[in-house]
């Protein structure tokens, strides 16, 4: 489900609890952390512009944790005691509970599709024989983490079927990490291409792949600039220290850079 249809099922959610009779509840007190101001300023072209909320950007920081941890503990509070708030939880869930499955793309000799019980974050790839058999269990992105932070961030498969390579975004960074499996056997192979950024994967054959990503930065890749996208080769095999890197553009550094593959390669 989109953001869009999100936003009109809470919206048609909470315009059918305000037709109810309404019911008086206390008002909630709230009181919001304090978010300190620095004295931080940088300049630009001769002219200071002063950055009090700089240090928020240091996600790591003990003191970025803390205020954190802080705006959550008063959110999740107000949140909590909310009286029509289970209403629309169970609303929402009756709504979404039913199951989807995408449509079928053939690959070697198989066909993939995705499907979702109705409840699921994401939703599961599987597959089964394009003649014809029984389905099965591809990749279960719920499964990438513990905690099930970690989704599916793009993925492709080679011409003739035989080699998948997915991407995986943790937290929902825009930072991914490329793996790659067998897909006939679904065992995974040891390549590895670490810190992929707005990227697509680009088989070559069955030896490698393209991917696109920027220079990494120092400190927080969550946070920091990047500039200069490129485009780099990974040969199947190789370490990652070893990619190719194919094209950059250092005179435009706001574009972003990608490859695609020819049918005949």
């Amino acid at each position: 489900m989109n953001i869009k249809s999100i936003l009109y099922v809470t919206a048609a959610g909470l315009v059918t609890l305000a037709c109810q009779p309404q019911e008086k509840f206390p008002t909630i007190d709230m009181t919001y952390p304090e978010s300190k101001k620095s004295d931080h300023v940088d300049s630009y072209w001769g002219e200071s512009v002063a950055d009090p909320y700089r240090w928020m950007e240091d996600d790591y920081a003990d003191e970025t944790k803390a205020w954190v941890q802080a705006q959550n503990e008063v959110t999740f509070a107000y949140l909590e005691q909310i009286p029509f708030r289970e209403a629309i939880r169970k609303r929402l869930e009756e709504v979404w509970n039913y199951e989807r499955i995408s449509a079928p793309s053939k690959n070697g000799d198989f066909e993939y599709f995705y499907k979702n019980d109705g409840l699921q974050n994401q939703s599961i790839l599987y597959r089964r024989p394009y003649e014809g058999g029984a389905e099965e269990l591809f990749l279960d992105p719920n499964k990438l983490s513990e905690d099930g932070t970690s989704s599916l961030g793009g993925a492709a498969f080679t011409s003739d079927g035989s080699l998948f390579a997915y991407a995986v975004s943790v937290a929902g960074s825009d930072w991914r990490d490329i793996y790659v499996m067998n897909a006939l056997t679904k065992e995974p192979l040891e390549d590895k291409v670490l810190d992929a950024k707005f990227t697509g994967i680009a088989w070559k054959g069955n030896e490698g792949f393209f991917y696109s990503t920027y220079d990494k930065p120092g400190g927080s890749k969550l946070s920091a600039f990047t500039n200069n996208h490129k485009l780099y080769y990974h040969k199947l095999g190789t370490d990652q220290s070893q990619d190719v890197l194919v094209f950059g553009d250092d005179n435009n550094p706001r574009r972003y850079v990608g490859a695609s593959v020819t049918e005949d390669g």
